[in-house]
């Protein structure tokens, strides 16, 4: 499996196995995300801010996504799994109370390191035991249970926040991360164990600089990364500054519920119908249809307040669905199986570096025009440009 060596496990453990993870990983974080934001700017006061803390903090995630590789090289991926699902559980629990707020940062960027290798791992294992089902079928399945879990989430997580505060939301996301590590228990999986070796960091650094370089050197890996950023920035940006709008706008923590939940619907609707659909028509076409659709909304965003805004936050999620189940295909469908594991975790970073860089043009631009809604032209240009970047191949 992938030059793994796994040495048992339970006979009835598949890629969709850990596909099914995604009931876990999606209720948690979609209650999780639901008040992050809310709760940052109980912090800092200024949405501003909240752009450059998350920016902050992202480049932080991306630097452990690039040395995934070198955690690795020293650790089975089964023992970092346990440990970082065990990680987040406490973690969260820990910051659902009334905590000072430099303990709250130690807090988050301690789940950082976790929740990076976590979402660096689950697609590894799913490649990994895939056999001839193809990743197009176990992301669908992924993706499906995990837009299952967040469907609920917003109702949940703002039942929480009503009766008890923003922050005690975090401690439903710890249950059910304790949860998902119970079940991945149940896989029984065991995996060699490595011998620790002693680290050179200089070596260290001039093979993460050598694995980056060789990764980009690949065909077809430029392109696939720029996608991908592209995809997480838009994703990036509305779950940070959709929550804060809403409530500019005028309406009730209820409504954002009601449209976060809404929004959940098209994932649900078109996640199996993507997964047959990309064997079908391939996945440009997809990817070309999700980020024209989300940069044209995104235009009309700018500009729009009231209900028509919630309108086009919903229409939003039409657009993510599209993607959600073939955005990372592009990497997948170029990188042998054996170079997977030792170039995912730099392709990975597409996903972390929307986090730096959309968010600070994000604070700028609200700087500069001095509205919130101004952020929207970020992701109009972001969505525009990834769309060139995907027609234009060579």
């Amino acid at each position: 499996m992938a030059g793994e060596n796994y040495i048992s496990f339970n006979k009835r453990v598949n890629g969709f196995s850990f596909a099914n993870l995604g009931l876990f990983t999606g209720f948690a974080d979609g209650i999780y995300n639901a008040v992050y934001s809310l709760v940052l700017l109980s912090i800092f006061q200024s949405s501003a801010v909240v752009g450059v803390y998350v920016a902050i903090y992202s480049v932080f995630c991306f630097f452990v996504g690039l040395f995934a590789n070198e955690i690795f090289r020293q650790f089975s991926k089964v023992r970092v799994f346990y440990f970082a699902m065990l990680m987040v559980a406490i973690c969260y629990a820990m910051m659902s109370f009334s905590i000072l707020p430099r303990t709250f940062i130690i807090l988050d960027y301690t789940t950082g390191i976790a929740t990076t290798l976590i979402t660096v791992l689950i697609p590894l294992f799913m490649s990994d035991f895939s056999r001839n089902v193809g990743m197009a079928r176990l992301n669908s399945r992924y993706h499906l249970w995990a837009n299952v879990g967040a469907l609920i989430a917003p109702a949940v997580a703002v039942l929480i926040a009503n009766h008890f505060g923003n922050r005690a939301a975090f401690f439903a996301s710890a249950v059910i991360y304790l949860l998902g590590w119970g079940f991945f228990k149940w896989f029984r999986i065991v995996q060699q164990h490595k011998d620790i070796k002693p680290i050179n960091p200089r070596r260290t650094f001039v093979a993460l600089w050598k694995n980056t370089r060789e990764f980009f050197r690949l065909p077809g890996m430029m392109r696939a990364y720029i996608v991908n950023f592209g995809y997480y920035s838009l994703r990036a940006m509305r779950v940070l500054y959709v929550p804060i709008l809403v409530i500019e706008n005028g309406f009730t923590k209820d409504t954002l519920g009601w449209v976060l939940t809404l929004g959940i619907v098209p994932y649900l609707l078109l996640t199996e119908f993507m997964g047959r659909a990309v064997l079908k028509y391939g996945k440009t076409i997809w990817l070309t249809l999700g980020l024209g659709s989300f940069s044209l909304l995104s235009a009309i965003a700018i500009f729009t307040t009231g209900v028509p805004l919630l309108v086009i936050f919903v229409l939003w999620q039409v657009s993510g669905a599209l993607m959600e189940s073939v955005h990372d295909l592009l990497f997948f469908d170029n990188a042998k199986k054996v170079e997977q594991t030792r170039y995912y975790g730099v392709f990975r970073t597409s996903a972390n570096l929307p986090n730096v860089v959309a968010p600070i043009l994000g604070a700028g631009v609200i700087a500069l025009f001095g509205t919130t809604a101004a952020v929207w032209t970020v992701t109009a240009f972001i969505g525009a440009f990834s769309l060139l970047v995907l027609l234009i191949r060579k």
